[in-house]
């Protein structure tokens, strides 16, 4: 029994002590900061590729020298791709959105009234276990169902953003910076296909005129086709690294956070069920 109080009040005293220094909340705070700052990267480069598709809309490319020949749209080749965009801009709101909530609750987990109120909890439970073994059977529950709920409220956000930080760059980090250099791969490839494309033109120009253009168009014609193919090539890899980034960002920012605040209330839980054993008073009676 001795050993077990002792164990407790230390575990306490680190619980307190990281409560009122605030280095596991800077910790947390650093960590969130970057991970939200990394998903607004992301963002942009998604947002800016959307703009180039835009702008490639109405961007037509004859392949055949003169005009004559297959006619293609750059925008036919990038609409799934755009479609799939607008689609991760609403995931990549709901991530930012999510992030920027984990910022808002640790700055209220971390107010110095909820680390007093953990810290009176706290020295209220030792008292408790400390005392006769009667009082403490009749209020070391009660206290310490109160004292897990304070380090539930103070440690939670910490907790699931440590967590989830640990697993994003041990797993989730390289397929996101390599998916996001692919995006910015393709914004590239984009914009070149829109300098080198060649205007379709009507046909009120000279024979004369046209035969002198025929050989400087059937060169740009054989770079524009090698161009389109390489387009239609990026667009289908871009696409599902997009896929990828909103899997990603959906397990960051939404499935693990629950996880982890899922086992942490859990483990509160389990150690509160255990802990009724300590505190069985003379009477044979059981603090639940």
């Amino acid at each position: 029994m001795l050993r077990k109080r002792l164990l407790w009040t230390a575990v306490i005293a680190l619980a307190v002590a990281g409560a009122l220094t605030g280095h596991i909340d800077q910790a947390s705070e650093e960590q969130a900061e970057d991970a939200l700052k990394n998903a607004l990267v992301t963002f942009a480069v998604a947002r800016t590729l959307n703009g180039v598709i835009s702008a490639a809309q109405g961007t037509e490319v004859a392949l055949e020298p003169g005009g004559v020949g297959v006619v293609l749209s750059v925008g036919e080749i990038l609409d799934p791709i755009n479609d799939l965009i607008e689609r991760f801009s609403a995931v990549m709101l709901i991530a930012a959105s999510s992030l920027g909530l984990q910022m808002l609750l640790l700055n209220i987990t971390s107010w110095w009234g909820v680390s007093g109120f953990l810290f009176a909890a706290a020295a209220g439970f030792l008292v408790v276990i400390w005392a006769p073994r009667t009082t403490a059977a009749q209020y070391a529950g009660p206290a310490l169902r109160i004292l897990l709920f304070l380090l539930f409220v103070r440690f939670a956000v910490p907790v699931l953003i440590v967590g989830t930080t640990l697993i994003s760059d041990t797993f989730l980090a390289p397929k996101q910076a390599e998916a996001t250099a692919i995006l910015r791969d393709t914004t590239e490839n984009i914009e070149r296909i829109n300098e080198e494309a060649q205007p379709v033109t009507p046909g009120e120009q000279s024979f004369m005129d046209r035969l002198g253009e025929m050989i400087d168009e059937s060169l740009q014609s054989m770079r524009v086709g090698e161009r389109m193919k390489e387009l239609k090539d990026s667009a289908s890899n871009a696409a599902e690294h997009i896929v990828n980034l909103i899997a990603i960002f959906v397990l960051q920012t939404i499935l693990l956070p629950l996880l982890f605040l899922w086992l942490f209330m859990a483990g509160l839980k389990g150690i509160a069920s255990r802990s009724a054993k300590l505190f069985e008073g003379g009477s044979g009676g059981r603090v639940r």
